[in-house]
């Protein structure tokens, strides 16, 4: 094979976000997150590619799409290293890295039944401390249950 060969060839964007960073084997799961899998959105995505900083890597072009705040905070979830880009006319115009806050509020739902966020009677919103960053696990506020991040993608994605 030649070195030409071995190159990516995906074409740029016009308008939309790019997912940069995604660990290797969760576009899949960032997809499913966005819920652009199967609609208005040209998806690319390119798995398990080669990264400098972390040896392999994922990546999610959305064409048409911008992420809100709350699409970022989920994506922080399943990929904590990961960059979005903002893509228009074909130019980044704005990149940030996601962060996983300290507390993560209203995104997820404890998985402990008797746990009072989980009681259709009390208006409380579910919190969660960060327990563990790698593995991720969270830590509910009210009822101390820890939540890792294969319950959390099962949320996201049914």
């Amino acid at each position: 094979m030649s070195g030409s060969s071995q190159e990516l060839v995906v074409r740029k964007i016009e308008k939309g976000t790019v997912i940069d960073h995604i660990p290797a084997g969760q576009a899949l799961n960032v997809i499913k997150i966005l819920g652009v899998g199967g609609g208005k959105h040209t998806v690319a995505v390119v798995m398990n590619v080669d990264s400098k900083k972390y040896g392999r890597k994922d990546i999610v072009k959305v064409e048409g799409k911008e992420l809100s705040p709350v699409e970022v905070n989920r994506i922080a979830l399943v990929a904590p290293e990961a960059t979005i880009n903002v893509i228009q006319e074909y130019k980044v115009v704005k990149k940030n890295k996601v962060k996983l806050p300290e507390r993560v509020q209203g995104i997820v739902r404890c998985t402990n039944p008797s746990c009072i966020t989980n009681k259709p009677r009390e208006p409380v919103v579910p919190t969660f401390k960060v327990y563990s960053r790698s593995p991720l696990l969270l830590l509910c506020e009210y009822c101390g249950n820890r939540i890792s991040q294969e319950e959390i993608v099962k949320q996201f994605t049914g």
